[in-house]
């Protein structure tokens, strides 16, 4: 049986959907350093994105950011399905 969860994703030219929040995988630190992070609530998954642009806001304040790039938001939520293997795939 899949797990169910949310990631963040951004739309790109070349690649289309790619997923853009990633943590350190602890078991496999050397081949694959990364993986894809799965919120296990909507909720949570949106805070992330919020969180991120409140630091990109205070950027902007402190005068590190354009305007333009601290307000606009490209991130998304995706419901997805969580293999046995840790890949995922999307729920619809």
């Amino acid at each position: 049986m899949n797990q169910r969860g949310f990631c963040i994703f951004i739309n790109t030219v070349f690649q289309g959907p790619v997923p853009t929040v990633t943590e350190i995988n602890p078991t496999d630190s050397c081949s694959v350093p990364e993986r894809i992070c799965v919120f296990p609530t909507e909720l949570e998954a949106q805070r992330e994105i919020v969180d991120a642009m409140m630091i990109r806001l205070r950027q902007f304040l402190d005068g590190e950011r354009d305007f333009d790039d601290a307000v606009t938001v490209e991130e998304y939520v995706v419901e997805v399905g969580v293999l046995p293997d840790g890949k995922i795939v999307d729920s619809n």
